[in-house]
């Protein structure tokens, strides 16, 4: 299972979901509590100044609910999903 989350409410989640017509679930987090807990949200280069906000990150969890791959910095969103993807492909043929 797939699933996005932000600090944007439900509304503006619908309407992205929408234009953009995504295949998963975006959750809405606006208190930041499950983002810090998984390291998507802290501090943060914007235009040459440190500021606190999102962080692209991903975060594979097993279904015992333990983390089993993250990527704290996601450089490259269009190869992202390819890489993680991958990790994927090769964890099921373990």
């Amino acid at each position: 299972m797939v699933l996005g989350v932000s600090k944007d409410g439900l509304a503006s989640h619908e309407k992205f979901s929408s234009d953009y017509r995504l295949p998963f679930v975006l959750l809405s987090d606006p208190e930041m509590k499950l983002m810090r807990a998984y390291g998507a949200w802290g501090k943060k280069q914007m235009y040459g100044k440190t500021v606190e906000g999102t962080l692209r990150s991903t975060v594979v969890i097993g279904p015992d609910g333990k983390v089993i791959k993250h990527w704290p910095a996601v450089k490259n969103a269009q190869e992202h999903p390819a890489e993680v993807l991958k990790f994927l492909g090769e964890r099921v043929g373990q």
